[in-house]
């Protein structure tokens, strides 16, 4: 049981860790490549679809890590998983406290009705999305690191 646990684990926070990177490293740069607001409207509707769906994946992916590291307290790699965890914990508190306000701005917003700061909140959001990106790079990373 434990061994599905941990692959289960390892999966869910590996698909979060590759829709996160992707949308730091390639969607965004792609959307602020193309010409006049496109790029902006893409990043809008980007903020209402992964706005509703990421809350979920970040709570699964931290309650997942939690468990494997209270039922496998006693097996190999455990501080590994607690430390993992700890990483979880800090990527939900960065997206509550640093991402998800700016989010919630970003999905209220129209072409017709910018605020004249947006470039300024897209390069914070991406700024503290870049951090949030590396923290859950390396519990990902530990997480893999406590199977073998």
């Amino acid at each position: 049981m434990l061994n599905a646990l941990q692959v289960f684990t390892t999966v869910v926070v590996g698909l979060m860790v590759g829709v996160e990177f992707s949308v730091a490293f390639f969607v965004n740069p792609i959307l602020g490549g193309l010409p006049g607001d496109n790029g902006l409207r893409g990043r809008i509707h980007g903020a209402r679809l992964l706005g509703a769906v990421m809350p979920f994946w970040y709570i699964g992916s931290l309650v997942l890590g939690a468990v494997w590291a209270i039922a496998g307290r006693h097996h190999h790699g455990a501080g590994l998983v607690v430390t993992a965890a700890v990483l979880l914990i800090l990527s939900v508190i960065m997206s509550v406290l640093l991402l998800v306000p700016v989010n919630n701005r970003v999905k209220t917003w129209t072409a017709d009705g910018l605020p004249a700061d947006w470039k300024r909140q897209m390069n914070r959001w991406d700024r503290f999305h870049y951090v949030r990106v590396a923290v859950i790079i390396a519990a990902f990373a530990l997480l893999v690191a406590a199977l073998v």
